[in-house]
């Protein structure tokens, strides 16, 4: 039973860990993709998902932020307010416009069908990057073409109206983003807003490690000057942060309750073990073993024992977490999770860290009851034939 405890909570906590810091892993990393780490525009901007204010490519940090070697790549982009109308429904969209230097690595996980825009040509392109959720509300389908329709500023002037083909669909599981991201050429949207080659809605940066996006996101505010602000994703989308944040807590609690059931189902064992063994404890006692030694004995079996209960939930719990990795056997509801399945996230350090806490801590918890050994008369607990 104390094997099985062990071994039980083992499980628990390799699922608690691998779910929690999957999830946590799989949404920072779509945002970044949809946003970049951190990003910069000008300081008069209402910060809207909407480009307002054109800010000027002649910067010193473009097209390389050497100043912050944290900073891995930076791109320029634009992002318009708009409505595509079939002959059937219509949907709002933001055309998200992008040029020659936008990274599609990250975002090649989610294209489902077809292939990205091609923005690196010398002609404006009409070949757009559609979501299929997106896709499906409006009764498209790849190859077909759909028309926007883009709002001027001024409402007395009459709207832009743009033609596009469907050269892509992606899934990104971030039904949020699904919902209205299009992909287009920049050119498009500096057209519409009548601005120059030279400017764009605002700049995204992507840096090496995110656990450092606090102190790279203060160092980029640092050096964009005076008319221009930054935001890491971080301050973007605070409350989707806090709610990841409380995963942490939740890990934490998992593992600290099967740790204590784990502990106490481990002294009620080996108290269970002393009282069949007060006889050899009196007989130990006689010979003139001391306390310690016997105390000693007791918690090299609990070792035994706490090893097995771990290689057994060590063993369970990398199967089950391979499965759902591989199979995805657990699905989840996008519109709540922003994902479509658990998503499982390993760390061997983690991971050998648990399993040293776990036996030290069973092994501290099990220093209360080998103390009865103490208290064992030899002369009382001795049966003679």
């Amino acid at each position: 039973m104390a094997i099985a405890a062990i071994a039980i909570g083992m499980v628990m906590m390799l699922i608690a860990i691998a779910t929690g810091t999957g999830l946590q892993q799989k949404i920072r990393e779509k945002l970044v993709v949809f946003h970049g780490h951190a990003q910069i525009y000008s300081f008069d901007s209402n910060i809207s998902e909407v480009a307002t204010l054109p800010v000027s490519t002649e910067q010193d940090f473009y097209p390389s932020f050497k100043a912050v070697p944290e900073v891995t790549h930076i791109q320029a982009v634009a992002t318009k307010g708009g409505i595509i109308r079939t002959e059937n429904t219509y949907e709002s969209i933001l055309a998200k416009g992008v040029g020659k230097d936008y990274n599609w690595a990250p975002f090649l996980d989610f294209i489902t069908q077809g292939r990205t825009p091609n923005v690196t040509s010398d002609e404006v392109t009409d070949e757009i990057l559609m979501s299929t959720y997106l896709a499906n509300r409006l009764h498209l389908k790849l190859g077909d073409r759909c028309q926007a329709i883009f709002l001027k500023d001024e409402a007395a002037q009459a709207p832009n109206q743009r033609s596009f083909k469907i050269v892509g669909l992606y899934n990104s599981g971030f039904q949020e983003f699904d919902a209205s991201y299009i992909f287009t050429d920049i050119r498009h949207i500096q057209k519409i807003n009548k601005w120059q080659p030279n400017e764009v809605g605002n700049f995204e940066l992507f840096i090496k490690d995110f656990n450092q996006i606090e102190e790279v996101g203060k160092q980029v505010y640092s050096q964009v000057g005076s008319f221009l602000d930054s935001q890491t994703i971080i301050q973007k989308f605070p409350f989707i942060f806090e709610w990841l944040s409380m995963f942490d807590f939740n890990i934490y609690l998992i593992i600290g309750i099967m740790i204590i059931v784990g502990g106490f189902n481990m002294i009620t064992a080996i108290l269970v073990l002393i009282l069949e063994k007060t006889p050899l404890i009196g007989t130990l006692k006689s010979l003139g073993a001391s306390d310690r030694s016997i105390r000693k004995i007791f918690l090299y079996n609990a070792t035994y024992i706490i090893g097995l209960g771990l290689l057994w939930g060590n063993a369970l719990g990398f199967l089950l977490l391979w499965l759902q990795q591989q199979y995805s056997l657990i699905k989840l509801d996008p519109a709540t999770y922003y994902v479509t399945e658990v998503p499982i996230a390993f760390n061997p350090l983690w991971i050998v860290l648990l399993n040293i806490c776990v036996l030290l801590l069973c092994l501290l918890m099990l220093l209360i009851p080998t103390y009865v050994i103490t208290k064992i008369s030899p002369t009382k607990s001795m049966k003679f034939s």
